[in-house]
């Protein structure tokens, strides 16, 4: 009876040793750091996404004619709020590819109308929309920072996970490999610039 208890008492210490190296609290961390990066770009595009009707209603005052530009960037919010954006867009890359077009097609639309405002001098001098448009660069800054921030966090959980051992227990827990930003397909073409 003492050596089966001696035996039992090794093989357990055995199985709490082993288990100290499966990595995962370590996951569970880096899991949790993911999701924190993610809920600070997600922070960042709401409060574009807030800026962007102010910004839109300042124009209209002044460039009606503009119609469609203004409609585009209305649509674009509306596709975004469309999304449902919830811890299922990490774990599939699908979703999380659709909601990184829906922001690139609300980042398009924001550039046609900054475009539009350099036709409107008294636009570009009222107060309140280069208060609005300063707002606005600065929250694209942020979503820059916050979507480098949650790039890097990937990096480090991905590269853990996919190690060994922790390759072994992500695969028995479940957990996958988290998706990342790719740069947009206009990118990878240089802009043309003319003085025209």
């Amino acid at each position: 009876m003492k050596a089966l208890r001696k035996s039992l008492t090794i093989l357990m210490l055995a199985g709490t040793l082993s288990l100290t190296g499966c990595g995962y609290n370590t996951l569970q961390v880096k899991d949790e750091a993911v999701t924190a990066s993610w809920s600070e770009v997600q922070n960042q595009y709401q409060r574009r996404a807030d800026l962007v009707p102010n910004l839109v209603n300042v124009v209209k005052g002044y460039a009606a004619h503009e119609e469609q530009v203004l409609t585009e960037v209305t649509q674009a919010r509306a596709n975004v709020a469309g999304l449902k954006i919830d811890q299922e867009v990490l774990e599939n890359p699908e979703l999380f590819q659709r909601y990184q077009e829906a922001q690139a097609q609300m980042t398009s639309a924001l550039s046609r109308l900054l475009a539009v405002t350099e036709n409107y001098p008294d636009l570009k001098a009222n107060q309140q929309f280069r208060d609005l448009q300063v707002q606005l660069e600065g929250t694209e800054n942020r979503i820059a920072v916050a979507r480098n921030r949650y790039i890097t966090t990937v990096q480090d959980f991905n590269s853990y996970a996919r190690q060994f051992p922790q390759v072994m227990t992500a695969k028995v827990i479940g957990m996958d490999t988290k998706p990342n930003f790719s740069a947009e397909q206009s990118a990878q073409t240089a802009p043309t610039v003319s003085f025209e």
